[in-house]
């Protein structure tokens, strides 16, 4: 099932129990779409949110609310059923928006193109953290309710924890030397997995974030700028060339490529709400939706026909001597705009 967006696409979700799709273009607009098994899909809403490029998109509110951050440094609430705005925030950080996710019912988090997260209460429409995580755009973020920890990753190649208990970051890794662009945890919450610049997966154990405790090499030379959990030992990748795969961690294995988007970077990857559906976006312009099951059908099979690597957590890391490449931030940079922050969400 495909979607034609008409503009280049930078974000998009799924609601969290209906049929929906939402997606946040270049242009600033923001889209939402009704869809069925049987490939026919209704557009809903076309609303211009921002004045710039719409860079994330995520239902809040149990579906009520999109809320959405730009590269105008705004943050825009639309109501669901009218595409009225709810409310707005004209100067959400002092650079442009880069990345934002749902943390708690009333909670979200923002990252910006100099590194800094806020975490916002929905509700009181106040911001209640503020971390300095990074010193160059903060590519993802991935939330572990059971610690409140806010794990993120940046273009200045580090990997950030902010302790939202203590309102401190908690830890930070080492420099790598490539941008780190995509963040997820997985074996039940003891390993993060982090895709690179150069197509490396840098895994690292839980608590142990200073060095990275593996290196899934030999992928491919393109960036891995999207990852989406499928379970606890199996991650779904979008790469820079377009191309999604399936692989395993620990032992780290590619399973199967499980289709192409198109020949240009996939922008974001997302589950529909009964996991019937993998959605992806790239510079194609088109909002794809591929059948999860008819993707996984030969998993088995291609699982034999690869080689597995030990699982082990040894400290001999294999070298990546991939010369690193232009990603996410280079792409965007010049979207940014100034200003100063300010309180949030100005009532329209």
């Amino acid at each position: 099932m495909e979607i034609d967006l008409g503009k280049v696409p930078f974000t998009m979700d799924f609601h969290p129990s209906d049929n929906l799709v939402t997606a946040g273009l270049i242009s600033g607009d923001l889209h939402l779409y009704r869809f069925n098994a049987d490939s026919v899909r209704q557009r809903l809403l076309e609303i211009h949110a921002h004045s710039e490029s719409c860079r994330a998109a995520r239902f809040i509110n149990d579906g009520q609310a999109i809320i959405t951050g730009s590269s105008d440094r705004s943050i825009l609430a639309t109501d669901l059923e009218t595409g009225s705005p709810i409310a707005r925030l004209e100067n959400a950080h002092e650079d442009a928006i880069f990345s934002l996710i749902n943390l708690t019912e009333s909670t979200i988090a923002t990252g910006d193109d100099q590194g800094c997260i806020k975490v916002w209460d929905t509700r009181q429409r106040s911001c209640c953290n503020s971390f300095n995580a990074h010193e160059d755009y903060v590519s993802d973020m991935t939330f572990a309710s059971d610690s409140m920890k806010l794990l993120s990753t940046s273009g200045d190649g580090t990997l950030s924890v902010c302790n939202l208990r203590s309102n401190k970051i908690q830890s930070q890794s080492e420099f790598s030397e490539e941008e780190l662009l995509s963040v997820v945890i997985m074996k039940n919450g003891r390993k993060v997995i982090c895709g690179s610049q150069n197509g490396t997966l840098l895994l690292y154990s839980w608590g142990f974030f200073k060095d990275c405790s593996d290196r899934f090499t030999g992928l491919s030379p393109n960036s891995i700028d999207a990852l989406l959990k499928l379970d606890e030992d199996r991650v779904i990748t979008g790469s820079e060339n377009g191309l999604i795969s399936l692989l395993g961690i620990l032992p780290n294995r590619i399973i199967q490529p499980l289709a192409e988007h198109s020949e240009y970077p996939i922008e974001h990857l997302a589950f529909s709400h009964d996991r019937k559906f993998l959605g992806s976006i790239s510079h194609d312009q088109v909002l794809k939706m591929w059948d999860l099951d008819d993707l996984l059908q030969n998993t088995v099979n291609a699982q034999n026909d690869q080689a597995a690597v030990s699982d082990s957590d040894s400290d001999e890391m294999d070298v990546d001597t991939k010369p690193p490449k232009s990603r996410k931030g280079a792409k965007r940079k010049n979207e940014s705009a100034n200003g100063a922050a300010s309180s949030f969400f100005a009532d329209l």
